[in-house]
């Protein structure tokens, strides 16, 4: 298998109706704060499933109220969810209903304005993040740049299962992520068309912190 074969098996963007109608309510701009970070938990939930579909399991022994039988449960040590802040917060709140048990871990990064770089001002990762199973979040996959820097620090941490959830990105985030970690899956709830010159994603949502802390 070629990388750029590798790279196409490791997008998934998540086709349901529900989910589809959550993210047209996220578009609209007359959503307010309350409803749109609401939404992002909600697409959030809904798309994580396929996300941690590849979470490991082991066979144990369970005794219901009929009988005694073998069943799965999850394996290993709890996931790490490591959200970019600050919008990713809302992410792994999400996430954490369904793995109530997950080690978090933050990371601060904000995008320059003139050459759209990430710059990273905070982060807090747990000390043995290289025996987990990581999820990394950020609702938007837009240049690509935040969510490489973010695996780069993963990386180097001794992260080696790492997996990128979000709920909108586009072409140019998808190919930046995978021309430098091909291995790395990536899951959307929805796949939009391009970036505009100030690289925000077309037609996208606007930004997601903004929207969701309510400071624009």
């Amino acid at each position: 298998m070629t990388a750029t074969e590798e790279a196409a098996n490791n997008l998934t963007v998540v086709d349901h109706p529900l989910v589809a109608h959550k993210i047209t309510k996220l578009r609209n701009d007359q959503t307010d704060s309350s409803a749109f970070r609401s939404l992002c938990q909600e697409v959030t939930l809904l798309t994580a499933y396929e996300a941690l579909r590849h979470l490991p399991t082991e066979q144990v022994s369970v005794t219901t109220p009929l009988t005694t039988t073998e069943a799965p449960r999850l394996a290993g040590p709890a996931p790490a969810i490591v959200g970019i802040l600050r919008a990713g917060l809302v992410m792994v709140e999400a996430i954490l209903t369904l793995i109530p048990h997950g080690r978090v871990g933050h990371l601060g990064l904000y995008r320059d304005p003139e050459t759209h770089r990430p710059i990273e001002y905070y982060k807090k990762l747990p000390e043995d993040i290289h025996t987990r199973k990581i999820l990394l979040v950020d609702p938007m996959l837009a240049t690509g740049g935040s969510a490489v820097h973010a695996l780069d620090v993963l990386t180097e941490a001794g992260g080696t299962d790492i997996d990128l959830l979000s709920i909108i990105g586009c072409p140019e985030g998808v190919a930046a992520v995978h021309d430098t970690y091909p291995d790395t899956r990536i899951t959307l709830a929805a796949l939009d068309q391009r970036l505009n010159e100030q690289a925000y994603i077309v037609p996208g949502l606007g930004d997601a912190g903004d929207r969701i802390y309510g400071t624009k």
